[in-house]
């Protein structure tokens, strides 16, 4: 979850027990304004921070095995798991997280995907566990993603800015040699392969251009040579969002989802004799989210996001027909993959009273396996308070989901004070799953926890996801203020006692939700997030730039520039009559660490008590566990103090 930050899920010392004081901060961060821990807090927390999850990265080999995330220290690493419910072996033993693995055809060799202090410029390395070698396949310094073996595993394909640190090139290596690496397709923008086709001899990549406009192109991996797939958009062609391209296990068709002739992500065959494409699940009035092919070409399994919720669908190719898929908890489910010549798929799965686990389904004998069993620091989790889905209406009358979180009534009885979490994305969707830390605030503190999905969220449409596009981005900040109209009628919830808080556009959020409704809120959290669109711009890394733009609006357009002075929280700081809590990690190349150096200068200067903390060793968000912790730490004192009325 992002609340207790979060973008990746993420010792005490010199103790002056004399006073009941904990000097916590490490030695990467550094905190300005912010009160001494009290080692009474530290201590409640201990159980909530030693929470694990652990993610499904893939199958290894052509074993049933699989590889996962998890972490035992500070940061993520690859795990190998040689049966359901058997010992966690640690693979590699990086000092940043891993961001993910994925297992080399026909070798028991797995490609690592990880960066260094939180930058994103993400390196590939080639895991050998029999010869004991981690080798680095790229440069070292740029940014380097979505990397797709070869079926034959003799080649991996990738996209990179080497060449100018703004395009996403296309390149390709043989991993026995990285010196055979070589350019396979200068690009303009950001491209990302997306799957080989069955005889290596071509592979489709995908041309994103934004959230709702992208395009599907087919490579000659000898030549290079390009076909374009999809039309491009104009007048008379909407644009289309196309993602989670797979070519068919025959090499005839290509499988995508897309919002083409619908509001939402459809599964689509593509035929490419034919150049005509068929809707697979026109019946399914949400958005597919991703799906794979059994190796023998017979069965698709999916998860579509039903009003938040993932949802397995089970389809025979030759029918269309749907069989029933295994029984799961309301939660989110992801990563599904196919074990090779199996029918057999594994997947992540998370819900309010479960930690992120690995399971696997096998079509044939109908039997879930349960791959690992992460720890909650000893805590119930059966005890955990489960979402509740709510609808409000908003200025204009359009609905807002939401999804709240009550503490137990009669361990905390009364109307309860109210933590309003905003995500991030813009695009971004709040989805129920594990709370992990956040569950402190529920069970320990009384708070209740409220997840809007304000206008501009996916997975309601892609109407309601564009309603806070450019000029339109204000009405958005409208909806958290009738959410404060909807908090006050209701008589399970203190309406005087409200805080806010967001990460990255969430943190956006929140700022402008302060400039608005200050004298509605208690305090607001701030976590890497946006104070100045126009300096965002300027400065988020060039790879990033034209995306941010094609949904905040274009800075260098005078009207739209005019706009964002009339909107940016920098520009109306003055306004923020309530504590504010802002933390950053320095290396942000997505929203740099000067976003949020600005806005508390600008604040402290009008006399508002700000709280600060910068992670030199962070990116965008904090990944490592003991900068998480003491972060937690933080943000737990901060509503203490301001929200609920404790002094520390």
């Amino acid at each position: 979850m992002r609340l207790f930050m979060i973008i990746a899920c993420p010792v005490l010392i010199a103790l002056t027990a004399a006073v009941g004081l904990s000097q916590s901060v490490p030695d990467s961060i550094i905190a300005e304004g912010v009160p001494e821990i009290p080692q009474t807090l530290i201590e409640s927390l201990s159980r909530y921070q030693n929470q694990r999850v652990a993610n499904f990265q893939g199958w290894f080999a052509d074993r049933r095995a699989v590889l996962i995330t998890t972490r035992f220290a500070d940061t993520n690493q690859v795990h190998l798991v040689t049966s359901p419910g058997g010992a966690r072996t640690q693979q590699t033993f990086l000092a940043d997280r891993v961001l993910g693995a994925s297992s080399r055809p026909g070798h028991e060799q797995f490609l690592v995907e990880a960066d260094q202090g939180g930058a994103e410029n993400y390196q590939l390395f080639l895991n050998d566990p029999k010869a004991g070698s981690l080798k680095r396949l790229t440069d070292g310094h740029s940014r380097h993603v979505a990397a797709r073996w070869s079926n034959s595993g003799n080649q991996l394909a990738w996209s990179s800015n080497a060449r100018n640190g703004k395009d996403m090139d296309l390149f390709i290596v043989d991993p026995a040699s990285p010196q055979s690496a070589r350019g396979l397709k200068e690009v303009n923008g950001d491209w990302m392969i997306a799957d080989w086709a069955p005889d290596d001899q071509r592979v489709a990549a995908v041309e994103y251009r934004s959230i709702n406009e992208s395009y599907v192109h087919l490579i000659d991996v000898k030549t290079g040579q390009t076909e374009a797939i999809t039309p491009k958009a104009s007048a008379e062609a909407p644009a289309v969002s196309y993602a989670e391209v797979r070519w068919s296990k025959d090499g005839r068709a290509i499988y995508w989802t897309s919002d083409w002739d619908s509001e939402f992500r459809r599964l689509t065959r593509y035929d490419l004799a034919t150049r005509t494409a068929t809707a697979l699940t026109a019946g399914i009035p949400w958005n597919v989210d991703g799906f794979d092919l059994s190796d023998d070409g017979t069965t698709i399994v999916l998860t579509a996001n039903e009003n938040g919720i993932s949802r397995i669908h089970i389809l025979d190719v030759a029918s269309g027909g749907e069989r029933p898929g295994p029984a799961l908890p309301a939660g989110q489910v992801g990563g599904i993959q196919f074990r090779r010549h199996s029918r057999e798929f594994a997947f992540s799965l998370t819900s309010a009273r479960a930690t992120t686990d690995v399971y696997s389904y096998d079509l044939d004998d109908g039997i879930l396996s349960r791959w690992t069993s992460s720890e909650t620091g000893g805590l119930n989790p059966a005890t955990f308070a489960e979402p509740e889905l709510i609808h409000y209406p908003s200025f204009d009358g359009l609905s807002i989901p939401a999804f709240v979180y009550r503490p137990d009534s009669t361990r905390f009885p009364g109307p309860r004070p109210v933590l309003i979490d905003i995500h991030g994305g813009p695009e971004g969707q709040y989805r129920p799953g594990f709370l992990g830390r956040a569950n402190y605030l529920i069970e320990e503190l009384g708070i209740t926890l409220v997840f809007p999905n304000v206008r501009g969220s996916a997975g309601y449409g892609k109407s309601y996801l564009k309603l806070d596009n450019g000029p339109k981005r204000e009405d958005a900040v409208k909806d958290i203020g009738a959410l404060l109209d909807w908090i006050a009628n209701q008589p399970g919830l203190d309406g005087s006692r409200v805080g806010v808080i967001g990460v990255s556009y969430g943190g956006y959020m929140a700022l402008a939700t302060l400039t608005h409704y200050s004298d509605r809120l208690k305090g607001g959290i701030d976590i890497v997030g946006i104070s100045n669109f126009i300096s965002f711009l300027k400065n988020t890394q060039g790879y990033r730039r034209d995306l941010r733009r094609a949904e905040y609006g274009d800075e260098r357009d005078p009207a739209m520039k005019a706009i964002f002075e009339t909107i940016s929280p920098l520009m109306n700081a003055d306004k923020i009559k309530v504590p504010l809590l802002v933390a950053q990690g320095k290396n942000d190349p997505r929203v740099p660490a000067s976003e949020s150096a600005q806005i508390v200068a600008k604040v402290r200067r009008a006399g508002q008590p700000v709280w600060s903390i910068v992670a030199n060793d962070e990116g965008h968000g904090f990944a490592k566990k003991k900068n998480q912790d003491y972060l937690q730490e933080v943000e737990v004192l901060f509503l203490k103090t301001h929200l609920l009325g404790d002094r520390p």
